[in-house]
């Protein structure tokens, strides 16, 4: 696994190959970026994506390149589409949550493990959910302060598991939960559930609240995704809507996807536009903006960032 040290100081952050679907992990004083890795080359003029790619940064200025950290080639039983992924920690182990495309057809969450943050991860060797559909794509991963955690996923609809503490299995007795796709909840938008929520969601919970961050879809036809974003008093919802976190202008190609953590006294919300030369809704780039929460927890609508401050 090669390694290098880069220093981006403007976005896109990672300017050698096309990435997307950030997704950030704090662990120590180290803030782990993971992608997926859009290829050169398009086979069937489609989303062509056979890796997982992390970076590292301590002070958000430079990083490391720490290459292909899982591929489908780790993974026996998928053949395709090695999209939006989440990493987490629980009890010294690094759990990286992958959908993949069966080789005997249709979409699933795999699961990597790795004793480091930055890998190699390896296969379990079956899917954690595969429900036979579309659906199950898209994995975002919280543990809450009572231990319990929790994997949402899904486009069109939203839906979760309870993982098990060993991170690789989930209570089947409860399942698959579907949530209800109401406009109190997203919003009125364009998709087929009705509602603006689309797809890549992202949980996480700060000062007692729990926020799904998530790609949407605004009424109207042939509209770009945009980040918005819902909040609840329970990890299982109710979800209410809270409004527009990223504009569909400023990404600027079809799709979004938002990650957020805190890191060193700031927050941060990484998306991903199509600004390299080349980029396009097959080609993207991975960026980064700080923003601010204002002080009922709400969050008002992030502009795109050029530069990139050291923290």
């Amino acid at each position: 696994m090669s390694e290098n040290i880069f220093v981006s100081r403007t976005n896109p952050i990672v300017k050698s190959i096309y990435t997307a679907d950030p997704a950030p992990m704090v662990y120590g004083d180290t803030l782990y970026l993971y992608t997926t890795h859009d290829e050169d080359e398009l086979v069937n003029d489609f989303y062509t994506m056979n890796d997982w790619r992390c970076f590292s940064t301590k002070d958000m200025v430079n990083w490391t390149d720490h290459g292909r950290i899982f591929s489908l080639d780790d993974i026996e039983w998928a053949d395709a589409r090695a999209w939006a992924p989440q990493c987490i920690e629980r009890n010294g182990k690094f759990y990286l949550y992958c959908p993949v495309h069966k080789k005997d057809g249709g979409m699933a969450i795999a699961v990597g493990v790795a004793d480091k943050p930055e890998g190699p991860f390896k296969d379990l060797g079956y899917p954690l959910v595969d429900e036979g559909d579309w659906n199950d794509i898209d994995p975002t991963v919280f543990i809450d302060d009572d231990g319990q955690a929790y994997l949402y996923f899904g486009n069109p609809e939203l839906r979760y598991v309870l993982l098990n503490e060993d991170m690789i299995s989930y209570d089947e007795k409860v399942g698959v939960v579907k949530i209800p796709m109401t406009e109190e909840s997203f919003a009125k938008g364009s998709h087929m559930t009705g509602t603006t929520y689309g797809e890549g969601p992202w949980f996480y919970k700060r000062d007692g609240l729990y926020y799904m961050v998530y790609a949407a879809f605004a009424e109207g036809k042939n509209r770009n995704e945009h980040l918005a974003y819902s909040t609840s008093t329970s990890p299982t919802g109710p979800w209410v809507y809270g409004g527009v976190l990223m504009s569909e202008e400023e990404g600027g190609i079809f799709t979004n996807h938002p990650g957020i953590c805190d890191f060193k006294g700031h927050s941060y919300l990484f998306y991903h536009t199509g600004d390299l030369p080349g980029g396009s809704l097959f080609h993207r780039s991975v960026c980064v903006a700080e923003f601010k929460y204002n002080e009922d927890g709400s969050i008002s609508t992030v502009p795109m960032c050029d530069n990139i401050e050291e923290v």
